[in-house]
């Protein structure tokens, strides 16, 4: 059976991004290990866990918080990404920057949606 949050593709993309964060750490140096693979692991895996956490919520300002939080995970791995690169770890890549900006884009569309106030029928 497929829980709430397996449905979002917001959430799918997010698993997506954790693995494409774990094949690309998988290259750095074995002295980043306890840093920069870590922190950025960490902050891929958080992503999926808040969206899916929040889905999980019965109110829609608990579901947006964690959202907010997943978003916030999200700016981390984008500025740990832009630091790997700029160690010269990873090369400029557009698949990655195109994975976590379609991400973002759709947590904040979701984000949106359930800030705005529920439509009539």
């Amino acid at each position: 059976m497929e829980k709430r949050h397996q449905k979002l593709d917001v959430w799918r993309d997010a698993m997506t991004l954790v693995e494409v964060i774990y094949r690309l750490t998988a290259a750095f140096p074995s002295d980043e290990k306890f840093g920069l693979t870590a922190q950025l692991r960490r902050a891929a895996v958080s992503v999926p866990s808040n969206i899916a956490e929040g889905a999980a919520r019965t109110s829609r300002t608990e579901y947006v918080r964690f959202l907010s939080i997943a978003r916030g995970s999200l700016a981390e791995i984008d500025t740990q990404i832009e630091i790997a690169r700029r160690l010269g770890y990873l090369p400029s890549d557009r698949d990655i920057d195109e994975t976590v900006q379609k991400v973002f884009a759709r947590l904040n569309a979701l984000i949106k949606r359930l800030s705005s106030p529920p439509q009539e029928s």
